[in-house]
């Protein structure tokens, strides 16, 4: 019997020897995943699914800067998952370096239709609270946004936990919700919304040329929090439609402000009231067109022309591989932007002896360097 049981009594003990030394492993030893993850959180006995995005270098021994996000109408479903794909998520993706926050998704399943319902507004807080905890996050610096269905949303639950948020960004939201139209006949809406918020600052993104959510809806409440004294920006996208997110989240100034905000310093808060008009581009530098020849040519990565630079009497213009053709304006002698306003940049470059060697293609994710093909010039000249 004795000879029989010496085995096991040793793996008793092997197993005992490791549970202990799991046990006291030290915390910093102990691997956390960072990035996009999958949570669930109940309420009321139902069970909703939500995705963390945790930083890369987050750790435990800090506290960290929380956003609670709200996506719009086309992400809703069940899969914990579709909220990830658009607007902050998106931007996170491109740019993880200007977003050193623990960021919460929630997302409204497909048998509910609005952020504003009172229990998907638990449930996103619900979300949150339970990401600070497990994340360490920090209760001074909790941040607010969502895009269109979610910017409702925004401003609901602003309105609602007044306390709780050192920032609140709405993007192409408002408080006069389509599905309730009688609610443009409550004169005294705005000022409920304004009074509730009071100082936090706000800072709200829309298109000028939005129609799914006009830009009224932004601009009488940001005549409501102005009037309330309270801390307020109005940035409006010229010719932007209903996708001011893109540009919204792309704003590298954005992940400062939140973070130039706490809980404990809104008290003292002055006043302050900003509204902006974006325009589409700069306004183009004024160049002798002259100097644009010596930027024509092909211009190839690892032998493949992607793009072609040519004149058209006193314009520049650049072709891609598809054949589409652009105008180029000058930002100054060297960098050039596209006049539909897209953030890419086309930028030249030059060797010490002055002679353009080839070029920088820049948008708001990536770059690259394309080489000048040799004696291409006389295949590029004006056209």
């Amino acid at each position: 019997m004795h000879l029989l049981s010496s085995p096991v009594m040793g793996l008793r003990r092997l197993f005992t020897l490791a549970a202990i030394f799991l046990a006291v492993l030290p915390a910093f030893a102990r691997h956390q995943d960072t990035g996009f993850l999958n949570r669930s959180v109940k309420l009321q006995g139902i069970s909703y699914r939500y995705q963390v995005y945790v930083p890369e270098g987050w750790n435990e021994h800090q506290k960290w800067p929380v956003i609670l996000f709200l996506h719009g109408s086309g992400e809703r479903g069940n899969d914990g998952m579709d909220q990830t794909q658009i607007g902050l998520p998106a931007s996170i993706r491109s740019h993880p370096e200007r977003w050193p926050f623990v960021v919460v998704m929630p997302q409204v399943p497909f048998q509910h239709h609005h952020w504003t319902d009172p229990d998907m507004m638990q449930m996103a807080v619900a979300s949150l609270d339970a990401s600070v905890k497990e994340f360490h996050g920090d209760p001074q610096r909790l941040y607010l946004t969502g895009l269109s269905l979610g910017g409702y949303g925004t401003w609901e639950i602003a309105k609602d936990w007044p306390h709780k948020f050192a920032a609140v960004v709405p993007v192409c939201g408002g408080i006069f919700w389509s599905y309730a139209p009688e609610r443009w006949h409550q004169a005294g809406l705005p000022e409920q919304y304004a009074r509730a918020i009071g100082r936090t600052p706000v800072w709200m993104f829309h298109g000028a040329a939005d129609h799914v959510v006009i830009p009224k809806e932004a601009e009488v409440m940001y005549e409501a929090i102005k009037a309330n004294h309270g801390n307020v920006r109005l940035w409006e996208y010229a010719s932007v439609h209903h996708n001011a997110w893109d540009k919204a989240y792309a704003d590298a100034d954005l992940p400062k402000w939140l973070l130039s905000h706490s809980l404990n310093q809104i008290a003292n808060l002055p006043p302050m009231a900003e509204q902006i008009m974006v325009p589409v581009h700069p306004a183009p530098a004024k160049l002798n067109p002259a100097i644009y020849d010596a930027y024509l040519g092909q211009y190839q990565d690892q032998g493949v022309v992607q793009t072609t630079i040519y004149r058209d009497g006193d314009s520049l213009f650049s072709r891609g591989r598809a054949g589409e053709s652009n105008e180029l304006l000058p930002e100054n002698a060297t960098t050039f932007f596209y006049v539909s306003g897209s953030p890419t940049r086309i930028i030249f470059q030059k060797d010490p002896d002055g002679k353009v060697r080839g070029l920088i293609y820049r948008d708001d994710r990536h770059e690259e360097f394309w080489e000048l093909a040799q004696h291409s010039h006389s295949d590029t000249a004006q056209r």
